[in-house]
């Protein structure tokens, strides 16, 4: 990599958090952010594919570690901020991509249901962001990156307790960017297409159904994991300094049909 795009693109001696980061949208961005120069760490609630993961990560760019924490209680995100405290002097970037997705219809929907979506899908990126962006803002640099969804904006599917998460989850970005940005974090979110990761497995074993999500797109075919890796490398490194407070659509132009 040239100089001028390792100034733009390069992560080395920073320290990536990313939940949700053994499978999926969350394993990917960690691989990209790895790869980047980031050391990073994975959190998720299983430990044999945290470790499975970890070891996925790509050789040659930081170093990876895991540690394991359920996302929808209060307390054990508690220990888990306190645990990576221990281990690491900073965080420069943090990625909240862990989520659940538990869509009955609405007038099924449980207030177990309901409590425990809010708990991991926002709850979680909430006290995540309490503890680390103010260290961010004291070191004047931190990058703050949520994963969204295209039921932040618009309801399909069952939307329920999830896709309330996450529209409230756009704009707990844009208070995040609003209290930290002055101060060098940039917070912003990342809103996926359809794309095929344990979330969404029961949909795409419906080739109907897939193929009907594909021709809404312009792409003309559903997202891939690999279509997460630039935009989170570029949310996370200096190349974004001047982005923040926004939701980016890596969706193949789906939200725009």
């Amino acid at each position: 990599m040239s100089a001028f795009l390792t100034q733009l693109f390069g992560l080395r001696g920073r320290t990536a958090v990313i939940t949700g980061g053994s499978s999926g949208i969350g394993e990917s961005i960690a691989r990209a952010l790895c790869g980047a120069g980031a050391d990073v760490v994975l959190v998720a609630r299983r430990t044999a594919p945290l470790k499975e993961a970890a070891a996925r990560m790509p050789t040659g760019g930081g170093a990876a570690s895991w540690l394991g924490a359920d996302l929808g209680d209060r307390a054990a995100v508690r220990r888990l901020a306190d645990a990576i405290e221990e281990r690491h002097p900073t965080v420069d970037i943090l990625v909240n991509s862990a989520g659940v997705n538990l869509r009955p219809p609405l007038e099924e929907l449980t207030e177990e249901e309901w409590d425990r979506t809010l708990r991991t899908n926002l709850d979680a990126p909430f006290l995540l962001g309490q503890r680390f962006g103010p260290g961010m803002a004291a070191r004047g640099w931190g990058r703050i990156i949520n994963i969204a969804s295209q039921q932040s904006v618009r309801a399909f599917g069952h939307s329920g307790a999830y896709g309330v998460s996450k529209a409230v989850l756009t704009a707990l970005t844009r208070s995040q960017a609003e209290a930290w940005s002055a101060r060098g974090v940039c917070c912003n979110a990342i809103a996926p297409g359809f794309v095929h990761t344990p979330l969404n497995e029961a949909v795409f074993r419906d080739p109907v159904r897939t193929e009907a999500m594909a021709r809404r797109t312009m792409a003309g075919r559903n997202g891939v994991l690999d279509d997460f890796t630039g935009a989170a490398v570029f949310l996370a490194g200096d190349a974004s300094a001047y982005v923040t407070g926004q939701t980016l659509f890596v969706d193949g132009g789906f939200s725009v049909t």
